[in-house]
């Protein structure tokens, strides 16, 4: 990963997001719900809606309403509320001209809704996931500020605490030798044996009179600088917090946003491949038949479906070999099988693909090769999955007890699991990209301890992995 200050977007995990998120936290005035409007289904039909309405739909709509309010856009979109030809309608509008020209206009309004509703809510997801990076990347830094401050003025504190031990040291030493009053008496005594002997005592002391005085100095302005220092670090903290809610938020409603874009780009996908084939049917003057359109949208079907599966097994095997994703007796995995390439902590500057990398690293990248599997280290809930700027397409999962994990530059499409859901230790998430900051194909892995990045192959290796 290359990118400026990277670290987790806060340290309250997990929490009231999934609320917010379905949007069932929006309800209508009671004056509206109490309204009579003489359109309202009767219970039994209420009843037939909800039965027939998954969970599923329910928080596709939610969050499309809440993201709606966010970007200002309709509640739903369009290609939401269409109500899509049959196969029998396009067969009965093939024997009518006017009929075939108003159906062909109907699919081609779709296909156009669909197209369009993908680039709306993929330019309002960017736009978030933007202002998502921006936050988060200022939250970092405000974190990374006040640790630095608090570490110094840790320091300066040590540090005069051991200048006022030294000038106590060098108080007794006086003492034991007679002190300021008693060299006076000293010298009026006549008690040296000879004037060069009094003239040596009288040395000594000044000398140590010359050090306490340094010692007293130095742990005064150790003491000034550690309360300074510990005054901005309180400052710092403050700012720290006040950017970790924005972060949050921000967070949250790109979430929301990304939820929106994914669920334009589901229904494209289940619609458009149809439409098209529909509206080719309609236009075709061969002696095509309609069943040999389904058949080819059929097909194409069974062919993504087994696509998939294949993919899923490679994967499943790679993880069984101990590449990536096998788990340890202490529950931990290893997130994937590639090598490391850059560590946690501070490192050179690296340009390339039009911008330039910071140099403090707060993950570790493994490269495992485009397409490599990635896995979730341990068992938790997935907190984000979405674009995130520099990190590209990412996946945050929460595990409990203040850890977290971020997982970054996932490809285009390589996404395996969603927002809120529960994985367990080993399950492949997602496959490895070069999306975002990244000067190739490679997983930038993260591990966050109440909030804060540590080092990850610190981490792994106290449980048993190494990476």
């Amino acid at each position: 990963m290359n990118t400026p200050r990277e670290r987790p977007a806060g340290g309250r995990l997990a929490g009231s997001r999934r609320t917010l998120a379905t949007g069932s936290d929006l309800t209508l005035p009671d004056d509206l719900m109490a309204e009579e409007c003489g359109c309202a289904p009767t219970p039994a039909e209420s009843r037939a809606f909800r039965a027939g309405v998954s969970r599923r739909f329910l928080l596709t709509a939610g969050i499309l309403s809440s993201v709606a309010v966010l970007v200002g856009g309709p509640l739903l979109p369009p290609a939401f509320a269409a109500t899509y030809p049959s196969w029998e309608d396009v067969q009965a509008a093939k024997a009518n001209e006017a009929t075939k020209a108003a159906e062909v206009q109907r699919i081609q309004g779709l296909i156009e809704s669909l197209n369009g509703e993908v680039a709306r809510t993929r330019t309002a997801a960017e736009q978030a996931a933007g202002a998502f990076y921006t936050a988060q990347q200022e939250y970092f830094d405000a974190s990374f500020r006040a640790d630095t401050l608090q570490s110094q003025a840790d320091v300066e504190a040590q540090n005069a605490a051991d200048a006022a031990n030294k000038a106590g040291r060098i108080a007794a030493q006086l003492y034991r030798d007679g002190g300021d009053t008693a060299s006076l008496e000293l010298f009026f005594s006549g008690s040296a044996a000879t004037a060069d002997d009094l003239l040596s005592r009288l040395g000594v002391m000044d000398k140590l009179l010359e050090r306490n005085q340094g010692a007293y100095a130095a742990a005064i302005t150790a003491r000034d600088a550690a309360q300074s220092l510990t005054d901005q670090a309180v400052v710092a903290r403050n700012e720290r917090d006040r950017l970790q809610q924005v972060a949050e938020q921000k967070m949250l409603e790109s979430q929301q946003a990304a939820d929106a874009a994914q669920a334009a780009v589901d229904a494209q996908t289940l619609h458009l491949g149809e439409l098209q084939a529909q509206l080719a049917a309609l236009e075709d003057t061969t002696a095509k038949t309609i069943a040999d359109y389904q058949a080819g949208i059929e097909a194409a079907r069974i062919a993504e479906e087994q696509r998939r599966a294949a993919e899923r097994a490679e994967a499943e095997r790679l993880a069984a070999s101990g590449g990536g994703g096998g788990v340890v007796s202490s529950g931990w995995a290893r997130p994937t099988s590639g090598n490391r390439t850059s560590g946690f902590g501070p490192r050179s500057s690296q340009c390339g693909n039009g911008y330039c990398s910071t140099s403090y690293h707060y993950g570790v990248d493994l490269s495992g090769g485009c397409g490599a599997g990635i896995y979730a280290v341990a068992a938790g809930t997935v907190v984000y999955a979405g674009y995130n700027g520099g990190y590209g397409n990412y996946i945050k999962i929460d595990h409990g007890e203040g850890i977290g994990t971020g997982y970054a530059h996932i490809r285009n499409g390589g996404f395996y699991v969603g927002y809120g859901q529960r994985v367990n230790a080993g399950d492949l998430i997602a496959r490895e990209g070069e999306t975002g900051n990244a000067f190739g194909c490679n997983l930038h892995f993260e591990v966050y301890v109440g909030g804060s990045p540590v080092n990850p192959a610190t981490f792994l290796a106290a449980r048993g992995v190494s990476l």
